[in-house]
């Protein structure tokens, strides 16, 4: 590697973000070394990698989250840093594609996404919040609709002259009518924690990730609908913030995988992805946490479903933790006798998914020992998974380790090396997705914290091409939180009704049954 690779200003600016350089050579390696595939052993599948819960252990479970919640050890951290761009990409046409003159009459791509959502508007939630802000524009919405101002409408939802939602975080975007008004997936988010994380004093544990820029915007929203929560639920919340660390960014590069500088000579750093919340999720230092998408949430009449699984994957992982816990101490105790070396070994292999090496049976009692004790003093998670129901997303999955074991992963398309036959029908053959419906246990059996950081596989990246200003350019995305970031926590998965799953992630996913309420 040149010395001189990076100039003075270069550093100084990895200075003012807070990466080191040696963390940018590491990175400029990756893209060198191109993202490795992970290889997949079989899909996770009922009985073999996946759990179902009989029905008859369905209020055991529950009893068991319920008294650790009183006992105020759940808590709630939610990924609400994106932004809602994404959602109205349909509709960004009809604003890309504005034309001088006549703004009703200039023609629309193909696309005809902003004619149905302008004819579907008056069943989206801010309908009524989109009407008064073209009033006081001096703009009449209905007018606009009878004369097919698409264009106009759109604009008015999307920029900053109306309800700007293109740019708000997606967390305070409106999801749900209800008779007394509407609510945002934030608010949402706030009930499901009165009912799943509140202790014996009524308080309800919360961290949530913003927006760089947007933290004051998202505190200031969550200050001032949290008397009206707090009084409904008889709660209290207590409520963290924090934002994506720009130290977190990482390089990109052009074609030849050299760092790419923009117009002005700069290097050019990108966000990490969901990835770089590890260190968000790390400085929390919770004890039993759940992690739910901020688009995936349920209007009060079909949240009944949801809140019960919540509590039965919460109860089902704080069982396998007080057992886990339980041998982990005879371990540290020093505890070699045969039967409780084997009764830990079959748990690791039965119930948590472990492998162990051919010749384990022969090691001596020491080795078998301090074998078991690292293999079970890590994280835990418990993982719902859904029936495959042609969502996208990532799935469940046996993947091989750089020790030629197996383990259970979580795993996106675009870790797998589509072009060989075995692991593309490895992919076609999985039954279940991943909805991102995760209660993760993250102290030791000391009750210290663990550092997240330590069981992460820091080259399981993703390597994306993008362009700026017309260029094209490398990405580099961090290990994502649910799959690289958490690959060496022990890992169970559960299957849980695909009604726990409603994500938002266009706005015509609004209309969906799931999101309409009878008002």
């Amino acid at each position: 590697m040149k010395e001189d690779l990076f100039t003075p200003e270069d550093l100084r600016r990895m200075k003012s973000l807070g990466i080191p350089r040696s963390r940018v050579l590491t990175q400029l390696a990756l893209f060198r070394k191109g993202g490795g595939f992970l290889r997949l052993n079989r899909p996770c599948t009922l009985g073999d990698g996946i759990e179902k819960i009989p029905e008859n252990r369905i209020p055991h479970w529950v009893a068991r989250q319920e008294r650790a919640a009183e006992a105020g050890r759940f808590s709630k951290f939610l990924p609400a840093s994106g932004a809602a761009t994404r959602m109205f990409q349909s509709l960004l046409s009809a604003v890309a594609s504005g034309k001088e003159g006549n703004p009703d009459t200039a023609p629309f791509p193909e696309d005809d996404s902003p004619k149905k959502f302008c004819e579907a508007l008056p069943d989206f939630p801010f309908f009524e919040d989109l009407k008064a802000v073209m009033r006081r524009a001096g703009t009449d919405l209905e007018t606009c609709l009878a004369r097919k101002a698409w264009r106009e409408i759109v604009e008015f939802l999307l920029l900053p002259k109306g309800l700007g939602y293109l740019h708000l975080p997606k967390g305070l975007l409106l999801f749900h009518r209800y008779p007394k008004g509407c609510r945002t997936a934030l608010e949402e988010h706030l009930i499901e924690a009165a009912h799943i994380v509140r202790d014996k004093r009524g308080l309800c544990r919360l961290h949530i990730t913003c927006p760089p820029g947007q933290e004051e915007k998202v505190r200031s929203f969550v200050q001032k609908v949290l008397p009206r929560y707090e009084a409904e639920y008889a709660c209290r919340f207590r409520i963290g913030f924090s934002v994506q660390s720009p130290a977190s960014h990482t390089l990109a590069v052009d074609p030849e995988n050299r760092p790419f500088r923009d117009e002005a000579g700069n290097l050019l750093f990108r966000p990490g992805g969901h990835g770089a919340l590890l260190d968000n999720l790390n400085r929390m230092k919770g004890d039993l946490i759940y992690i739910k998408n901020i688009d995936n949430v349920q209007p009060d009449e079909k949240k009944g479903i949801t809140v019960l699984w919540k509590k039965i994957l919460g109860g089902y992982l704080v069982g396998i933790e007080e057992e886990v816990h339980r041998l982990l101490q005879g371990l540290d105790q020093g505890r070699e006798d045969p039967g409780f070396l084997e009764e830990a070994s079959a748990l690791g292999r039965e119930r948590l998914g472990l492998s162990f090496p051919d010749d384990f049976p022969k090691w001596s009692p020491a080795e078998q020992r301090a074998y078991l004790f690292k293999r079970l003093n890590r994280p835990i998670r418990v993982c719902g998974m859904v029936r495959n129901q042609g969502e996208p997303g990532g799935g469940p999955f046996w993947v091989e380790g750089k020790d030629g074991l197996p383990s259970r992963q979580i795993v996106e398309t675009a870790q797998v090396d589509r072009l060989a036959p075995d692991q593309r029908a490895c992919l076609a053959a999985s039954s279940h997705f991943n909805p991102v419906d995760l209660v993760l246990s993250v102290r030791d059996f000391q009750g210290r914290p663990f550092n997240l950081k330590r069981f992460a596989d820091p080259e399981a990246v993703f390597i994306t091409r993008k362009t700026y200003q017309g260029r094209e350019l490398k990405a580099l995305e961090l290990p994502g939180l649910w799959n690289g970031a958490m690959a060496d926590w022990i890992t169970l998965f559960v299957e849980v009704p695909i009604e726990t799953f409603s994500p938002v992630k266009t706005v015509f996913d609004l209309l969906r049954p799931e999101h309409r309420m009878e008002c």
